[in-house]
């Protein structure tokens, strides 16, 4: 998949002016690769579309002109985006409640060992998490995630027959999910 590259980024007075109109498409896109698998988690499918709008809102809300910094900005964000043969995704661990947000996160740290993409009764696919997010003692909120597929596994999961199931299997946190059809087509025409 094609990554961001530094021509595509628009300047900030520019973008304050057609920022509404963007960020309703990609809210639309997003309604398509958003997958909540129990009451906690949710994963968002990444592709070149929504990582250019994170980007942009980086560089806007944190104020960024310095071409340098823009730079990093779109180096780091382009990670999100998924290689050929993957599917990527930002897992997100929604904990409402401020006072229970530290105690929760300790319960699920493991869980990065505790996901998988399930197609048909062939193919498991452990996610493969983004290294340093999470310790013995702490774990972020925001997860970055990768399900790498072997030719055979994407000519599975573009097969509609199969059914495509996230699952999560921690001691604290047992749920799955099976991709709704929508969101596998928009997923299904990337991979």
């Amino acid at each position: 998949m094609q990554k961001v590259t530094l021509d595509e980024i628009i300047g900030l007075e520019r973008y304050e002016r057609i920022r509404h109109e963007f960020r309703q498409r990609i809210i639309d896109l997003k309604k398509n690769r958003r997958v909540a698998v129990g009451d906690q988690i949710t994963f968002v499918f990444e592709n070149h579309d929504t990582v250019f709008f994170q980007i942009q809102e980086m560089l806007r809300a944190e104020r960024i002109i310095d071409l340098d910094k823009i730079r990093f900005e779109v180096d780091t964000y382009n990670e999100l985006i998924p290689a050929e043969g993957e599917l990527s995704a930002t897992m997100l661990i929604e904990i409402t409640q401020q006072e229970r947000i530290r105690s929760e996160l300790v319960r699920l740290i493991g869980v990065d060992q505790a996901v998988a993409l399930r197609i048909g009764s062939r193919f498991t696919i452990p996610a493969m998490f983004e290294p340093g997010r999470s310790k013995e003692d702490n774990l972020s909120a925001v997860q970055y995630v990768r399900f790498p597929l072997s030719p055979e596994a994407r000519r599975a999961f573009r097969d509609e027959r199969q059914e495509a199931i996230i699952v999560i299997d921690h001691p604290h946190y047992q749920a799955q999910t099976v991709l709704p059809l929508e969101v596998r087509r928009s997923l299904a025409a990337e991979v």
